[in-house]
């Protein structure tokens, strides 16, 4: 292939074959599924278990949710340089590094003795997951014809499909069973399996020629990312007194605003930029990527508040928690092939407009979670969410990467994979600023609806006392201070819940706003596009 230089091995009699036999690329899809397996999987265990890691650390949501930012901030920061690592050092080696690298950072994960050095290494497991998905996509497209990328895509789901059915059971199981760090100890093995895959099946191929490496953009984009991520999660953090106008959040902002011009600066004068801009010529890629980033920014910042609820306010332990998602997996499975070979035929606006309704939909629903909330009230959002995730990814990848050629092929993929991640990992600081903020609101005005001397408050008060004296048989003075505690409590609890549906509400606000972009995307006749996919 013009561009790049092929490493081939050929072997008689084994399982590997050549890259001209038609099964080789089918060999391609299952050994890149195992790496995005692992990726998703690990993502899915964590939500699972961040109530016990919270219980364990003895740590608060605003802390907590920097078990997740700490890998998604890694992710994003390598993503857009994972094009050109793969250019230079091979496709096959990046890939296969970057899932040993993801192995080694779950087993440092397993070892964490406090929550400071858990988040340490979530960085560094992160630095490996950063480079698996692009360039494992990159390494799919490369191997597939136009016309069977759709189709190829929706199978590559498949394994996002598995790891969120059967992620957060295995992972509640663990927790519930073992230990917290069980959870990342189950990556191991599969990410042994993964590297011997790697090295054992694929081909090597990489750039002809390589630019230099891009520094001042990559640290400017680096900053830009870590800056403004720690303003938007430290915002309403309980230990920033000073709240959004702090000299730290202040300074963090700053910080990110001329690190986004610098980066825009170089970008737009260098060569060989870190990151194309003038791949954004593209409508379709461009639209595209404000979808993925809304998506990123709605999905991704919302998903560990299911989990918190139903550990946390119905009492589910985190297997039963886990048991939840089954279905979602199952339904991505079934329906993420058929998608991609919808998209091979149909319009795939209509296919990803389908996708986000569903998917907003069931956020909408899980804005009216109570604290008697029905299991059928719990699932079918599940289900809703299930069929609109297997339906928005592969039509939007098929669309965003119509106008782009081969070489430009695993940058394009990279960076959309970058603008979704890094929607995620804003996502998750906004999404938990917003639930700290509504708990602290909710909190405070359900406490003043409380009042002591109200007959309702009076009745229940004493119907308390009564029952903890039946109960305890404790002296008079402790009765009533049980009693108070439980009001108290149920006030607290009902304050977290509302917190929780009001968050919802603005996932499903956000996620609305994902059908915008995708009116404006054109689709042109298939081939016409596949001309546009394989020039050099």
């Amino acid at each position: 292939m013009t561009g790049y230089r092929t490493e081939e091995r050929r072997r008689n009699g084994g399982l590997i074959v050549g890259s001209d036999h038609p099964s080789y690329k089918w060999w391609v899809l299952t050994v890149v599924m195992v790496g995005t397996f692992m990726v998703i999987l690990d993502s899915n265990i964590v939500n699972v278990a961040l109530p016990k890691i919270m219980a364990v650390f003895g740590i608060s949501i605003d802390t907590a949710e920097w078990v997740l930012n700490g890998y998604l901030i890694a992710f994003s920061v390598l993503l857009p340089a994972s094009g050109w690592f793969a250019d230079r050092f091979g496709y096959k080696k990046v890939f296969g590094i970057s899932l040993f690298t993801f192995t080694l950072g779950s087993f440092l994960c397993a070892i964490s003795w406090n929550e400071s050095v858990l988040i340490l290494f979530r960085v560094f497991q992160g630095l490996g997951g950063g480079m698996l998905m692009p360039v494992g996509m990159a390494i799919v497209l490369h191997e597939f014809p136009y016309e069977q990328r759709g189709t190829a895509l929706g199978f590559w789901g498949v394994a996002a499909a598995g790891s969120i059915s059967f992620g957060p059971i295995v992972g509640g199981y663990l927790v519930d069973r073992f230990d917290w760090s069980s959870i990342f100890l189950i990556n191991v093995p599969i990410g042994i399996l993964g590297v011997f895959a790697v090295w054992t099946i694929l081909r090597e191929y990489r750039a002809e020629k390589s630019h230099k490496f891009d520094i001042v953009g990559f640290i400017s984009m680096a900053a830009f990312i870590i800056t403004l991520l720690l303003a938007l999660a430290d915002g309403n953090a309980n230990w920033n007194t000073g709240g959004w106008t702090s000299p730290f959040i202040l300074t963090n902002f700053a910080i990110a605003l001329v690190s986004i011009v610098v980066f825009l600066v170089t970008e737009l004068n260098l060569k060989h930029p870190m990151i194309n801009l003038k791949l954004f010529r593209s409508f379709n890629y461009t639209m595209s990527n404000v979808v993925f980033f809304i998506f990123g920014l709605s999905v991704f910042g919302s998903i560990f508040l299911l989990p918190l609820y139903l550990q946390d306010s119905l009492g589910y332990t985190a297997y039963q928690a886990g048991i939840v998602y089954l279905p979602m997996g199952i339904i991505m499975g079934v329906v993420g092939p058929i998608s991609g070979i919808l998209t091979d035929k149909i319009n795939p606006k209509i296919i990803a407009i389908v996708g986000i309704a569903l998917l907003g939909w069931s956020w909408y629903l899980n804005a009216f979670l109570s604290l008697f909330s029905m299991p059928a009230q719990i699932m079918l959002p599940i289900y809703l969410r299930g069929f609109g995730m297997a339906l928005i990814f592969t039509p939007l990848s098929a669309v965003a990467l119509t106008d782009i050629g081969k070489r430009d092929m695993a940058q394009a993929s990279g960076l959309f994979n970058v603008i979704r991640q890094v929607g995620g990992s804003f996502g998750v600081a906004i999404i938990g600023a917003v639930l700290t903020q509504r708990t602290l609101f909710y909190t405070a005005i359900d406490g003043q609806a409380v009042r002591q001397y109200s007959p309702v408050y009076q009745h229940v008060f004493y119907g308390l006392k009564n029952f903890a004296t039946m109960v305890l048989s404790a002296p008079s003075a402790m009765e009533m201070a049980r009693a108070k505690a439980l009001i108290i409590s149920n006030v607290v609890q009902q304050a977290i819940v509302q917190a929780t549906d009001s968050t919802f509400l603005s996932a499903f606000a956000i996620m609305i706003l994902c059908v915008i972009p995708i009116l404006f995307l054109k689709t042109r006749g298939k081939g016409k596009a596949e001309k546009v996919m394989t020039m050099e």
